[in-house]
């Protein structure tokens, strides 16, 4: 009933507590705003983390590497040249794609980070090296090294299992620090909140007191509060998510050669589809924080007035 005849008294848009001058206008948005800015910078490595090592995942598992020690030499079954035994076999391997030998000049630009540019030079008996492409989801290539083995002793197979297992803990481990920022940004978020409230509370407790003694309780009063700060916080989450946006797409530009195979053909707006989805639910985001924080803050605050 108090809270009724007070509502009732005020005019439409009275300040009874003064909450304009308590809770900043423009610290807190702005502050907010810093918060969802980064929020929005450590949402997109985690999702670019995550794009970028399955494709990376992708390609390695569809990959293998045969090296082919002595390849001139006569094959130990069958009729031809170890290499050429070798690529018959993989060739007619069941979810092999294709199976292509390196050249003389590719083998020399492998090797020049090593030896130089007299690599062309050095009578060096190099393996024959095959870049074997496995169908889409093929990986399973069991027995297959033994029958390579047997037509030219000395053949290895490497699956490149190992990177896949390194990429799969790298974009883990990325994704795990995105998150931890996340939830210190989200943290730190909330303390400037409560900051925030607390000293718009300490500025206008003797108005709190007053209105306190005529009878509003305290659900009216940390609905004020919580209100304002719900506001304040949402034009931060705006002004942040709409401040990231373009240092988004421009980063996006950057990192589109190495993880799209047509970067060049893509559109400037090709951010992912969470990105997008993710933007518009920083504000709404930043608003619960707010709100929550505020709430909680002032509930305390009052239950400790004589």
């Amino acid at each position: 009933m108090a809270e009724s005849r007070l509502h009732l008294l005020r005019p439409a848009r009275f300040d009874d507590l003064g909450l304009r001058r308590a809770l900043s206008d423009r610290l807190l948005p702005l502050l907010v705003g810093a918060m969802a800015f980064l929020a929005a910078l450590a949402l997109a490595g985690a999702v670019a983390a995550s794009g970028l090592a399955s494709r990376w995942q992708q390609g390695a598992a569809a990959a293998m590497t045969v090296q082919v020690p002595n390849p001139t030499g006569p094959a130990a079954t069958g009729l031809g040249t170890r290499l050429d035994r070798v690529l018959a076999i993989l060739r007619g391997q069941p979810g092999i794609v294709s199976a292509d030998p390196a050249s003389r000049q590719e083998l020399d630009a492998l090797l020049r980070p090593w030896l130089g540019d007299a690599v062309g030079k050095l009578a060096l008996p190099l393996p024959a090296v095959i870049g074997v492409k496995l169908a889409n989801g093929h990986t399973r290539t069991a027995g297959l090294a033994g029958r390579l083995a047997a037509a030219a002793p000395g053949t290895l197979v490497e699956s490149h299992g190992i990177w896949v297992r390194r990429l799969s803990t790298l974009a883990r481990s990325l994704q795990a620090c995105a998150g931890a920022a996340l939830l210190v940004v989200a943290a730190v978020a909330a303390a400037v909140v409560a900051v925030a409230t607390r000293a718009g509370l300490t500025a206008r407790r003797e108005a709190i007191e007053i209105i306190h003694g005529l009878g509003a309780t305290d659900s009216y009063i940390a609905a004020r509060f919580a209100g304002r700060a719900t506001r304040l916080a949402a034009i931060g989450g705006i002004a942040g998510a709409g401040a990231a946006l373009p240092v988004l797409l421009w980063l996006a530009s950057l990192a589109a050669p190495f993880g799209l195979p047509d970067a060049a053909d893509q559109s400037p707006l090709a951010l992912p589809t969470t990105l997008w989805l993710a933007l518009p639910a920083l504000p709404v985001l930043t608003a619960l924080i707010g709100f929550a924080t505020a709430h909680g803050t002032v509930r305390t605050w009052l239950r400790r007035l004589p």
